[in-house]
């Protein structure tokens, strides 16, 4: 298989798996540290470089020509928030977005 190819499948399989739910999560810098270990892992193997070749992450990122896929999910859930601003009020992601919870929670909880 050519490397058109296997980026091709890379981009419908690994990044649809990695951007699964990413709508609605928060992302801590330990998630993205392990999204992006994910998706050059993945890229390593697409090009057949092991880590004995130390080469570098932003290397193999350039050779493939993907984008960062923190930076991807970043610009997804902006999308999404302006999609969901866009919303009728009467809408269950809206509502959810405008939810203000009433009273005060337990002491320990």
């Amino acid at each position: 298989m050519n490397k058109q190819t296997k980026l091709r499948i890379h981009t419908i399989t690994a990044k649809a798996v990695l951007k699964f739910g990413s709508e609605a999560r928060v992302l801590k810098k330990r998630e993205e540290q392990r999204l992006e270990a994910a998706q050059i892992k993945f890229l390593r193997h697409l090009l057949v470089i092991t880590k004995l070749y130390k080469e570098k992450n932003q290397c193999i990122g350039q050779k493939t020509g993907a984008q960062n896929i923190v930076k991807e999910i970043k610009q997804y859930q902006k999308k999404w928030l302006q999609h969901v601003q866009r919303m009728d009020t009467n809408r269950l992601p809206k509502q959810a977005l405008q939810y203000k919870p009433k009273g005060r929670r337990n002491i320990g909880t």
